[in-house]
């Protein structure tokens, strides 16, 4: 009896081990299952969100900065028997003369140029014109500079007015400011400062806007 009693007692045991070594297999079972069963809806969504149409970008304009054509040309004095005058360019003469490194302002011109005004620093004629190419600029350090980017000449000294040009506070623009509305366009350095004498003149502005407060008072404004 007590035998029969130990067997029972050892086969319940080994139901209740099998029953939960059993009972996780089904459970994950499950939830293989149920992933399963939701693994086309998750593909439908992936699949729609990368079919779903991008949304369109605002037009980015472009800005355009005005250029010189090229070398400036000068203008001659004098005219033919038909009353015309011509130009020339700078390296008709300069090509054929030594450059005169002595020459710092406009008073020691004394054959060419005379009359220029020029009045832009310490700084000499070569010390922006090009001595080896009189129809080109150069830079400090002696780089060589296409008149058509003259800008790039005149960063180089100024440069707070190059940072405040970058952010359109300097320089006159015309066009859109929002890019995404239309194009610009921002003058050079040379279309409002002479290179010879960029300084503009101080003004003071000595008038009243026109205004009705501001206009003398009479009689039938009583009225």
């Amino acid at each position: 009896m007590p035998r029969i009693t130990s067997l029972i007692f050892v086969s319940l045991i080994a139901s209740m081990v099998i029953a939960a070594l059993v009972t996780p297999l089904d459970q994950n079972s499950d939830v293989i299952a149920a992933d399963d069963e939701s693994a086309p809806a998750n593909a439908l969504l992936a699949e729609s969100a990368t079919q779903a149409p991008a949304r369109p970008k605002s037009p980015t304009y472009t800005v355009t900065i005005r250029r010189p054509d090229g070398p400036p040309r000068i203008e001659l004095a004098g005219s033919d028997p038909q009353g015309r005058s011509g130009t020339v360019a700078c390296s008709t003469c300069h090509s054929v003369r030594p450059p005169a490194f002595q020459n710092r302002n406009a008073t020691t011109l004394d054959e060419f140029h005379q009359g220029m005004q020029f009045n832009h620093g310490t700084i000499a004629c070569y010390s922006c014109h090009n001595p080896d190419d009189a129809d080109s600029l150069r830079l400090a350090d002696g780089t060589r500079v296409d008149y058509s980017d003259v800008m790039t000449l005149c960063s180089q000294c100024h440069g707070p007015q190059a940072t405040s040009f970058a952010h359109g506070a300097h320089g006159g623009i015309n066009g859109f400011w929002d890019l995404s509305r239309g194009p610009q366009v921002k003058n050079n350095c040379v279309d409002c400062h002479d290179p010879h004498a960029p300084a503009f003149p101080k003004m003071i502005v000595d008038f009243k806007p026109k205004d009705r407060f501001n206009m003398p008072h009479t009689d039938s404004d009583d009225h």
